[in-house]
């Protein structure tokens, strides 16, 4: 039976049956397709991975640095300052040296001998 000389009734009525699996098909495509090459489908799995393990290794340097941010808050607790840290912020930081102090300067070395 050949679709272009079928009556217009039976042509209509064939194409109403066949709408609601031709919709469903078009879901099934649209989300199998997503599923395989989207943002973070299957073929984006392995990139995934990767930012996961850098994302892994900044959050282990970042808590190494508030570790030490929370040594140092410790060790400038006003009730309890440990004044040899305290010194040797305020040098560090303000590059103050005392009166009875001698300064050395050392030159960096060269290549050659």
């Amino acid at each position: 039976m050949i679709l272009w000389a079928m009556q217009p009734v039976a042509l209509l009525d064939l194409m109403k049956r066949a709408a609601l699996p031709a919709l469903c098909l078009l879901i099934i495509l649209y989300f199998g397709t997503h599923a395989l090459v989207g943002t973070s489908g299957y073929l984006a799995l392995d990139d995934i991975r990767q930012d996961r393990a850098e994302l892994e290794a900044r959050k282990l340097v970042l808590e190494k640095r508030r570790a030490a941010l929370e040594r140092d808050i410790a060790l400038l607790d006003p009730k309890g300052a440990d004044p040899d840290y305290a010194d040797e912020l305020v040098r560090r930081h303000l590059g103050v040296i005392r009166p009875d102090e001698v300064i050395v300067p050392i030159q960096p070395q060269t290549g050659g001998k």
